[in-house]
């Protein structure tokens, strides 16, 4: 674990150098108290889901608002790593973290769900219950997720505030979990993928590879993820409250948008 943990501070050693003596990050860097963090956060992501919403307008297609709180969070974990006192390359680290996780599943909904493809069942009963003032309604229906964009960012904003200017244990074991949890995830996508790409499957339930072990692979990997900010964070100021993410991830898996609805 030792020889780890010195690695990984090897690793971070460059991204400290350049955070630290680059004259245009240093000018350019803005502090933020948290509270203020969090103000404009919930100031950004309510202007980022009314953007989406109008682009929902044009395709007539609400899926958009599942690309607005991917985006927003990722978006979120860069912003508090350029505005949060910390130390540096954590901050680089966690920014790089929040940001490759958001492009990878911003990228598949995107792939999987927008491009070439009707609007998703869920939005669809919305627009038949709503009639004609379905896009009014939508506004609010895209708006009022802007909350929950600050608060699965809000593990990121504890992580880069950590001013310890090394890496513990629990950081290194986070990066490693992180890597398994999206590595998992995105084999789960691809196999799914490929499996209803042939028409023989139609109607049917993918059981092959991952599929094989459990009937949502792709959402175990995704509670995992979050599990990686937890473990990083153990030894943060106001560490505990990285729980945030996992905890209400599974709520949401588990009761509104993940299995109630693939079921």
């Amino acid at each position: 674990m030792l020889a780890s943990h010195r690695n990984a501070v090897y690793i971070l050693y460059p991204f400290h150098v350049i955070t630290l003596r680059t004259p245009i990050l240093r000018k350019w860097r803005i502090r933020m108290e948290p509270y203020m963090q969090l103000l404009v956060a919930l100031l950004f992501s309510f202007t980022l889901l009314a953007v989406l919403w109008l682009f929902s307008l044009i395709k007539n297609d609400a899926g958009f608002v599942d690309v607005g709180w991917t985006a927003g969070v990722g978006t979120l974990a860069i912003a508090y790593a350029l505005t949060a006192d910390g130390w540096p390359a954590r901050q680089v680290l966690i920014a790089l973290m929040g940001g490759l996780w958001s492009f990878r599943l911003v990228r598949y909904i995107i792939a999987d769900r927008i491009i070439g493809k009707s609007e998703d069942g869920r939005y669809r009963q919305l627009r038949a219950h709503w009639g004609r003032r379905a896009n009014f309604f939508f506004f609010f229906f895209f708006t009022s997720q802007a909350p929950l964009i600050v608060i699965f960012s809000i593990p990121f904003l504890v992580l880069v505030r950590n001013d310890n200017p090394a890496l513990g244990p629990g950081e290194v074991a986070g990066m490693a979990l992180w890597l398994i949890a999206i590595a998992g995830e995105t084999l789960a996508d691809r196999q799914l993928a490929r499996f209803r790409k042939d028409p023989a499957n139609r109607g049917k339930t993918c059981r092959s590879g991952l599929w094989r072990y459990s009937r949502h692979p792709n959402y175990f990997f995704e509670w995992l993820h979050w599990w990686s900010y937890v473990l990083m964070g153990i030894n943060a100021p106001y560490g505990w409250v990285t729980l945030i993410g996992p905890v209400v991830m599974l709520f949401f898996l588990f009761f509104l948008t993940g299995i109630p609805h693939t079921e």
